[in-house]
């Protein structure tokens, strides 16, 4: 079970991005992780998304002790949002198809949805301001259902936002809609110390104990390096939780990489589980650009051995009690 995993502080989960609607990349994604042993997997919340990461476990032919999570959002935070370019206002520098790290925007300058993650990396380097991010919302009873009849271990609630009552209200239909296991995601972005434990306790006051778990984020889709500062804020926002002593489990995620559980060593952090996305996807990058991966047997090894040493750093880095 999910729950065990998270007892044991060992867990690692992959972050396949949750405005990531690559269907085929998520499939690689999620066999190349389960082969290299990772038995958590977040994805969109899209049923096609669901149906790739389940022939992504398939193909790796590990039945047991793998746990699918589907990430939601809420107006305003940015892994539910999507880049749109103004062709008016655009150059045609290419600066924002250069730093695109999913590769989402075409040579002619236009966005493929599929592919934006929402990182917000092409508006910084636009010179005319001619890129926006817009959220895509959709009506969770509608969304959720279906994927629900297709069995998920885990709802993933993204709440980085000023609007309590927003909050509230979709942590409520949340709550009215599944019985398993729910994740709140949050940053300090938005909010100070104070207010951010504030929410976490009243949302959690809806809960069993530890049937929630909490993911401390540093910086969203940040992790495209592999430097201590990197992963500072998350280790930051994790203590943050730890020390508040919630009866949740917690969860590192934003800005992620190979240092994060070293840090949270030397910290005396104990998260429950880390999560990796960024640098999870970027370290595999060329081998998911293979139309042929999953049937190349050694490209397939190769990507999984790299994948490997990530979760095995990581997961050997984590605290015992």
């Amino acid at each position: 079970m999910l729950k065990d995993l998270l007892e044991a502080k060992k867990g690692f989960k992959l972050v396949c991005g949750a405005g990531n609607e690559d269907e085929l990349e998520v499939e690689k994604l999620v066999a190349i992780y389960s082969l290299a042993g990772c038995q958590f997997f977040d994805v969109c919340a899209k049923p096609e998304i669901v149906d790739a990461a389940k022939r992504g476990l398939a193909r790796s032919g590990i039945k047991n002790d793998r746990y699918l999570c589907v990430s939601v959002g809420i107006a305003g935070d940015p892994h539910v949002m999507k880049a749109h370019i103004d062709k008016d206002k655009c150059l045609q520098c290419g600066n924002c198809r250069a730093v695109c790290p999913h590769e989402a925007i075409t040579k002619t300058l236009d966005v493929v949805k599929t592919r934006c993650l929402g990182c917000n990396q092409c508006v910084l380097q636009c010179p005319v301001n001619a890129i926006t991010m817009n959220s895509e919302i959709k009506d969770y009873s509608e969304v959720l259902p279906p994927i629900i009849e297709k069995g998920i271990d885990c709802i993933e609630f993204h709440a980085i936002s000023t609007d309590e009552n927003d909050v509230d209200e979709k942590w409520a239909q949340l709550n009215s809609m599944f019985d398993g296991m729910l994740c709140i995601s949050l940053d300090r972005s938005e909010l100070g110390d104070k207010k951010l434990k504030e929410r976490v306790k009243r949302l959690l006051l809806k809960r069993e104990p530890f049937t929630t778990i909490i993911q401390a984020d540093g910086v969203a889709m940040s992790g495209n390096d592999d430097e201590y500062g990197t992963t500072l804020q998350a280790v930051a926002t994790a203590q943050l939780f730890q020390n508040a002593k919630m009866n949740a489990y917690i969860m590192m995620s934003g800005g992620t990489n190979t240092k994060s559980t070293e840090l949270t060593k030397l910290c005396g952090v104990k998260p429950h589980c880390l999560a990796v996305g960024s640098f999870a996807r970027k370290i595999v990058k060329d081998y998911l650009k293979m139309e042929n991966l999953l049937d190349d047997k050694k490209a397939l090894n190769e990507a999984v051995q790299i994948a490997k040493s990530l979760i095995d750093v990581s997961l050997g880095n984590m605290i015992d009690d």
